[in-house]
């Protein structure tokens, strides 16, 4: 009995298709893109970083170079006698003590209110709690100026007036419903199931936001604090409208001091001033802006 023996099937190669001869082509397009994309980045970078690096370049330079010649320029002369008129001139200590109160108490405000109303609004959940939360967000496009004349008001029938308390209530309520939008954001992709697992072993709704949501808060809550932390470090119409003493002045009431008669400036003291006071922000930013970023992915930009 005789068998035939069939040849195997010949191996063809697989057809290209118009999308893949056309892939080199794509990514060649995308080269200009990435180069324009590059440029734009770095302008943006030089336009943030110049006037920074300007302003401590400045504030070793001599009152005489800086009067005679280019203030744009290069420095000829280097002195740190700037630093040492800047704390003379003004309380500048001081200043930075009653900024940061103002700041740690603030933000400490703004964190605690912000995750139980995100809490309260995203997981444990009511019945218009779509409501509450948009009008939280609506507070976000309320101007500052229409409540200084009726805080001023209070604040001076209660004996709040010229206090730490003044300047802090209202930059924590301002901030607020950006808080809890973050919050809420985040707390919106923390899994159901997690929350389930908790009720069943038992734990109530404190035990389960002290335990379970608090900790796996931290990289937001680092988000708010630094995202307020300018707003409330810099603020100046609050603390102008309700400090009258010259113990409470923060930062920029401070910086005033160094405005002289008829209006006369020590220009180099005061850059060196404020090199002094911005120069926290920016190692705080520099140690925690990876904790920033992961808060934001995980919270912000999902929301």
């Amino acid at each position: 009995m005789s068998t035939t023996l069939t040849p195997p099937p010949a191996v063809t190669a697989p057809a290209v298709s118009g999308s893949d001869r056309q892939r080199p082509r794509r990514s060649g397009r995308r080269a200009p893109q990435r180069t324009l994309l590059a440029i734009t980045v770095a302008l943006i970078v030089i336009v943030q970083v110049y006037p920074l690096a300007w302003l401590f370049l400045t504030s070793f330079r001599t009152a005489a170079d800086f009067a005679g010649g280019d203030p744009f320029a290069i420095p000829s002369e280097f002195t740190l006698d700037n630093y040492g008129r800047a704390f003379d001139t003004g309380n500048l200590w001081l200043n930075i003590a009653n900024s940061l109160i103002v700041t740690l108490g603030a933000s400490a405000l703004i964190v605690v209110a912000g995750m139980m109303a995100a809490y309260a609004l995203q997981v444990l959940g009511f019945r218009f709690s779509n409501l509450v939360r948009s009008l939280f967000l609506l507070g976000i496009i309320v101007p500052v100026q229409i409540a200084l004349v009726p805080l001023f008001i209070d604040y001076s029938q209660v004996g709040l007036l010229d206090t730490h308390l003044s300047m802090i209530l209202p930059l924590a309520a301002f901030s607020l419903p950006m808080g809890v939008y973050l919050f809420s954001s985040f707390y919106e992709y923390i899994p159901r199931e997690l929350y389930e697992a908790a009720s069943l072993d038992g734990a109530g709704p404190y035990r389960i936001f002290l335990q379970i949501t608090a900790p796996l808060s931290v990289n937001t809550i680092i988000t708010v604090v630094l995202v307020n932390s300018i707003f409330i470090w810099n603020d100046f119409i609050f603390a102008n409208t309700f400090v009258l003493s010259d113990g409470l002045k923060t930062i920029p009431l401070g910086l005033q001091n160094y405005i002289g008669a008829m209006g006369n400036t020590d220009w180099t003291a005061t850059f060196a001033a404020v090199c002094v006071t911005v120069t926290p922000l920016l190692l705080v930013f520099l140690v925690l802006n990876k904790a920033m970023i992961a808060g934001l992915e995980s919270g912000a930009t999902k929301g």
